[in-house]
């Protein structure tokens, strides 16, 4: 089960989040020797993201290690307004995801590892979709895998030698923000002012 606890790495803005912590043991002659492994999300909610896994026989141990290995694995993303440019769909394993954007205000429509990841990326509206095997590491590694396909149009034009018009993304997002800029003024201008105001209430109206 994800954890919902985030710890800040440094003062450049990277937060970690523990996704799980695995236990294993082994018999050995003296009695039972565990271990610990940890796997851990790292990003600063502004397109760098990325995943570590570590192991030690203690939990401090291995979920710093983990931290480091994340640290190393970090890339950027091309975010869109806080969502994705494209849908996707990637698979690590048995395990396949679907990532598909979102209107503002729709929020991370996932389970808590897929949201762990996405949440570090700084996507805050998408709609996710899991399929095949639910193992933690295995998801964890096709929503990186999905995130790392992800093109701009700019790229998208320079592969194809053309000029690609606005997606549906686009103009999705552009409507939106033509809405909520409507919808102040609308709401001022229905609103009764001062006395009238009083005076309507004293009506009943």
């Amino acid at each position: 089960m994800a954890e919902k606890k985030t710890d800040k790495l440094d003062d450049s803005g990277m937060e970690s989040t523990t996704v799980t912590i695995n236990r294993t043991s082994s018999t050995v002659k003296g009695g039972r020797r565990m271990s610990f492994a940890a796997l851990v999300v790292v990003g600063d909610r502004r397109g760098s993201v990325g995943i570590g896994y570590g192991k030690s026989k203690a939990v401090p141990n291995a979920i710093e290690k983990a931290q480091k290995y994340a640290k190393k694995s970090l890339f950027k993303i091309k975010l869109q307004d806080g969502t994705l440019p494209h849908a996707v769909a990637a698979r690590f394993g048995a395990s396949s995801v679907r990532l598909i954007p979102a209107a503002p205000g729709t929020g991370v429509i996932a389970g808590g590892t897929v949201r762990a990841v996405l949440e570090m990326a700084g996507i805050q509206d998408c709609l996710t979709k899991a399929y095949g095997s639910r193992n933690q590491a295995n998801l964890c590694k096709a929503v990186i895998a999905g995130l790392q396909s992800l093109q701009s149009r700019e790229q998208v034009e320079a592969l194809r030698g053309v000029k690609i018009g606005s997606s549906r993304i686009e103009r999705m997002l552009e409507s939106n923000k033509k809405t909520s800029a409507g919808a102040p003024a609308a709401s001022v201008a229905a609103a009764p002012k001062g006395k009238q105001a009083k005076s309507d209430a004293a009506a009943g109206v």
